[in-house]
């Protein structure tokens, strides 16, 4: 954590997405949380359509604040990450999204944004790995924190309806879900580890650095944020029956490797598909293409929870 003189309070910089808390009054809360437990006012960075945190994240570093809190969603959570990961500087998480999804899978607070935010200037470190990931062609890194996708999943984040996440908050991925069913299977090559390539006909390849998904749903059960290590799931059912194997091998009472879903640890992974698929991280549509590598940074991002 930064140095801080003696005599002076900490201080917290909110990077928010002000669409999220429009009407709340969680300044003016956050600002008289921070009096009451012996902390500066925070400094306030809103994030905006052209830059949703991480130009705030960086502006939040220059000012050399002692945490840096996420108040928004998985996307305004994930771009502050990009930018502390491999500092010195903590993460704090105020969730305000849909999804929330690592602040579900790190047992934050997740109704009531001040008691969130009280854990935070009240909490210890703790170190968690992030994931790095490289699309398609490009010299840019992009950084989840819970899971990437490619295929189905990323096309129900692609076309979840926003006015039915506001209603009825993580089933409007269901409904999503539904739609995108009846796709069809891509051919993929999938390498972890650079160990021998395994080829299939996928509907979703997904890798997670966490447990937890929309609904609560443990999909990776080994998943654990801190080993340095990556989940991979490979979905290939084949027609409507191998559904089933996907439900038996991932909501089983043990998590089985199946015909239809396959699982595998390693530090890296890449994924090539024979034609353009929907990518998607830490439940963000983030584009399409044909090629997706990623890899393990353990314990790049301090949390302070």
């Amino acid at each position: 954590m930064p140095a801080n003189n003696a005599s002076s309070p900490k201080r917290a910089a909110v990077v928010i997405n002000p669409v999220k808390a429009a009407g709340s009054g969680l300044r003016a809360s956050l600002v008289r949380l921070c009096d009451t437990q012996g902390w500066a006012e925070p400094l306030w960075l809103e994030t905006t359509e052209e830059d949703p945190g991480s130009g705030q994240a960086r502006e939040a570093l220059e000012a050399g604040v002692d945490v840096v809190i996420a108040a928004g969603g998985d996307g305004t959570v994930r771009c502050v990450a990009e930018v502390l990961a491999g500092t010195d500087t903590p993460l704090g998480l105020v969730p305000l999204g849909t999804g929330n999804l690592l602040a579900r899978n790190m047992g934050v607070e997740i109704t009531d944004p001040v008691s969130a935010a009280y854990d935070v200037l009240n909490g210890t470190e703790r170190t968690v790995d992030v994931v790095r990931s490289r699309f398609d062609e490009s010299e840019d890194e992009n950084v989840f924190l819970v899971m990437a996708g490619v295929g189905y999943d990323a096309a129900i984040m692609a076309d979840t309806v926003d006015i039915l996440k506001d209603r009825m908050g993580w089933l409007a991925y269901v409904e999503a879900g539904i739609r995108k069913l009846p796709g069809k299977p891509v051919r993929a090559t999938i390498t972890v580890d650079g160990r021998d390539p395994v080829k299939r006909r996928i509907r979703s390849v997904m890798i997670g650095n966490c447990g937890q998904i929309m609904g609560g749903i443990e999909i990776f059960p080994e998943a654990k944020v801190d080993d340095g290590v990556l989940d991979v799931l490979i979905l290939a059912p084949r027609g409507r029956l191998g559904w089933l194997g996907v439900v038996k091998g991932i909501f089983g009472r043990r998590k089985n490797r199946t015909e239809s879903a396959e699982y595998f640890q390693g530090k890296s992974a890449e994924v090539t598909l024979h034609h353009d698929q929907e990518f998607q991280l830490d439940g963000d549509h983030v584009g399409s293409g044909r090629h997706m590598s990623v890899r393990v940074d353990p314990g790049a991002l301090k949390l302070l929870m």
